[in-house]
């Protein structure tokens, strides 16, 4: 043993003494391989500084993510250098290695100075559109600099100076014939164990890509970089491919399967506010559900039978892959999502879209906002609201989610109604906003402060289903406080609420455990079941309308805009949507999921089987006529998901500007805190006695202390930690 130390630290004295230690570092740079080393060594060390320095550690969690994140850069930095390695003749030799790493300190930099203004890395359209970089201050001066930016520079310019003054002189020794290729191998065996581990604890990585900052933790700026370019670059070429003709059919398409307006109900809620509450993961089920003699949401139940509101109770979420993100696309423009991964995520950098947002804007003057608690750069959205005309982003970095505040999903329901206030009352009227929850989200936990003690959930025998409920019921009670605030406020009599189920909270491997609560046989559950459980909520409220009801008709999150639209008094006719207005008697009553599975009162086809709806029951083997009516279904139900695919994937909407539309110029928005805080306030006061703010109405007297919660959080003081973790929330792959 004894032996063993001695050897062991007689090993460690060479490693420092031939090189580690300083008096050897010159010598090292004055050969081949030592110059080589030492640049990776600066370069690792460069990155790491950005990612502590400027990325916020990128957020990592554990010990594990920690070492997958000061392990990424060498990988892939050993792997790109070595191919200088090849590289014979001298002169070129050092040349090519300070170039080379003179351009990945530059990919490094620029995306610190863009990190900065918009807490996102540069894709490749922002690369090559450089002045996206400088986009909030429009000058050079704007860019914020600091004291440590020297160091992602200072190596280069050493470099060059002692091989300028020959301090380090060029080695005349070739390496031996196969060693750039071992150096190479050694640099793809690193990249490729740290792509592993990585797909390990972020699973379906690359496939599944919502937020680019996990492909910098996990895999590093320069695969994240090449990655992105590849995508890029396939869309690119799906784009080059398109002609106007295809979207002359897609316009066919929608002429003929356009659903006319209904007289009754066309302009109903006319100049009046727009408030969309997308409520995460809430399921149709939960609506007039009692647990234990108690209603899950009464609040919630209230509006949904209130005379002023119209209800669906069989409205179908269609998401795919996207999640989140998909529903939000479909409610927005009425487009699918698509076929695999997220329209976001994939398209939504440079996509042409014909929102809400910007229709509104343009054709009834509407201001708008979203308001979300989480990070902004989730689902790409920093750059998908843009382009549909957003007009102000508030994310996480409005709001204090630290101590108890947040989730790990993002500020607590309660807090994000209550801390948006400042906000929405500078927003002009009539405006158009949307709030993201997060609160009812997996694993459907609450801290003991926050829960109802006299609210006492199921005993399912699963822990997800049981806390489902309970967080269902804080969910309503985050909406009946703002109704309370929008009365106080006077917001509420001119304001229609909005209110949509984005997907399904409870998963298919839980959903038997439902059984139990909704009145069957656990045994018998089937395909059918989980199918029925994709319904979830529409609520449309217009307070001072006397002619609510709960409409049975089938439809889903397609239907969405042309909905709210003629509710508005907005004709859609010359716009590319493929849903239809759920409240007009021409629509149709099918319901095309994203696998190409449907739905319609009668009959359904999930995953290959036919089912009759009504009966609950297989249909083995049907008739002639009846296969031929599925058949038909089916067709209408294909061409209307390739009808989205082709509009998306090719972009073809850059082919059609609608009458009394122009297209949204995404550059003219910037979402950053301070700019957003000084445009509001601004224009507020600008406008002086013509504003139509609430804060304005409220003679420049804030609203906010009408709001009253009883969330337990709501004046702790501010920390330094917070549990709001910077990923999707829709990210299923996580356990906790």
């Amino acid at each position: 043993m004894e032996i063993m130390k001695k050897r062991a630290k007689k090993s460690l004295n060479n490693f420092w003494d031939h090189i580690l230690s300083p008096k050897n570092w010159l010598n090292q740079l004055n050969t081949r391989i030592g110059f080589f080393m030492w640049t990776i060594v600066f370069l690792t060390l460069k990155t790491i500084l950005a990612y502590g320095a400027d990325f916020q550690w990128l957020h990592v969690q554990d010990l594990f993510q920690i070492i997958l994140m000061l392990v990424n850069p060498i990988g892939f930095t050993v792997m790109l250098f070595s191919l200088i390695l090849f590289i014979k003749s001298k002169p070129i030799y050092y040349g090519a290695l300070i170039i080379l790493n003179g351009l990945m300190s530059l990919l490094l930099y620029l995306n610190v100075i863009y990190f900065r203004e918009f807490s996102d890395f540069m894709s490749i359209n922002t690369i090559l559109g450089y002045k996206t970089v400088n986009q909030g201050g429009k000058a050079a001066g704007a860019i914020a600099f600091n004291i440590h930016d020297i160091l992602f520079w200072v190596d280069i310019i050493i470099l060059i100076v002692l091989l300028v003054l020959r301090k380090i002189k060029f080695d005349n020794q070739l390496l031996p014939r196969f060693k750039p290729f071992k150096i190479f191998t050694v640099g793809v065996f690193i990249f490729m164990a740290n792509l592993l581990f990585s797909d390990i604890d972020r699973p379906q990585l690359l496939t599944r890509q919502f937020d680019r900052e996990y492909m910098v933790k996990y895999l590093g700026l320069g695969p994240f970089t090449i990655f992105d370019a590849f995508n890029t670059y396939q869309t690119e070429q799906v784009r080059k491919s398109a002609t106007p003709k295809e979207l002359t059919q897609v316009k066919d398409y929608v002429s003929k399967h356009y659903a006319g307006i209904n007289p009754e109900f066309y302009g109903k809620a006319k100049g009046k506010n727009v408030i969309v509450l997308h409520l995460e993961s809430f399921q149709q089920m939960s609506i007039d559900r009692r647990i234990n003699g108690q209603e899950v949401t009464p609040f919630l139940n209230s509006i949904y039978h209130d005379q002023g509101t119209i209800a669906f109770d069989n409205f179908f979420n269609q998401v795919g892959q996207g999640k989140t993100s998909d529903a939000e696309n479909m409610l927005e423009t009425s487009t699918f999502g698509l076929p695999q991964g997220s329209l976001f995520s994939k398209l939504g950098n440079d996509q042409t879209f014909q929102a809400m947002p910007g229709i509104l804007q343009q054709r009834a003057g509407y201001s708008s906002a979203v308001f979300h608690g989480n990070q902004g750069t989730f689902w790409n959205r920093n750059n998908v609201y843009k382009h549909m005309g957003y007009q102000n982003w508030i994310s996480s970095d409005y709001f204090d989610s630290t101590g108890k505040k947040a989730t790990t999903w993002g500020l607590k329901d309660k807090l994000l109604f209550r801390d948006s206030v400042p906000y929405l009352e500078l927003l002009q009227q009539p405006f158009y906003a949307k709030y993201l929850t997060v609160t009812n989200h997996t694993p459907f936990t609450l801290d003991r402060a926050d829960l109802d003690p006299e609210f006492v959930t199921s005993d399912t025998g699963s822990t997800l289903v049981d806390n489902y409920f309970v967080t269902n019921h804080y969910l309503d009670e985050a909406v009946k406080e703002f109704f309370t605030y929008l009365k106080k406020s006077g917001l509420y009599d001119n304001t229609m609420v909005v209110m949509y189920g984005d997907h399904y909270g409870i998963p298919n491997t839980d959903a038997k455990y439902l059984a139990s609560v909704l009145g069957k046989d656990s045994d018998k559950w089937g395909d059918l079941d989980n199918a029925n459980l994709q319904r979830v909520p529409f609520i449309v409220h217009i307070p001072g309308m006397k002619k609510g009801y709960i409409d049975h008709q089938f439809g889903g999150e397609i239907d969405v805009a042309p909905t709210i639209e003629h509710l508005l008094g907005i004709s859609t006719k010359s716009y590319i949507q493929l849903g239809q207005d759920l409240l007009s008697k021409d629509r149709s009553n099918v319901v095309a999921f994203r696998n190409k599975d449907w739905i319609t009162p009668t009959y359904a086809s999930l995953s290959g089987r036919y089912w009759s709806v009504k009966t609950n029951e297989i249909i083995v083997k049907p008739s002639a006529s009846l296969q031929k009516k599925f058949d038909d279904i089916q067709s209408s139900v294909n061409k209307k998901l390739a009808m989205s695919d082709n509009l998306n994937q090719k972009n073809l909407l850059r082919f059609y500007t609608p009458k009394k539309f122009k297209p949204i110029d995404a550059d003219k928005f910037n979402y950053s805190k301070i700019a957003t805080q000084n445009r509001l306030t601004k224009q507020n006061k600008s406008l002086g006695q013509y504003s139509k703010s609430l804060l304005a109405k409220n003679g420049n007297k804030s609203t906010l202390s009408q709001y009253v919660t009883d969330a337990p959080e709501a004046n702790d003081e501010t920390t330094d930690s917070t549990r709001l973790m910077p990923r999707n929330a829709d990210d299923w792959s996580q356990s906790e």
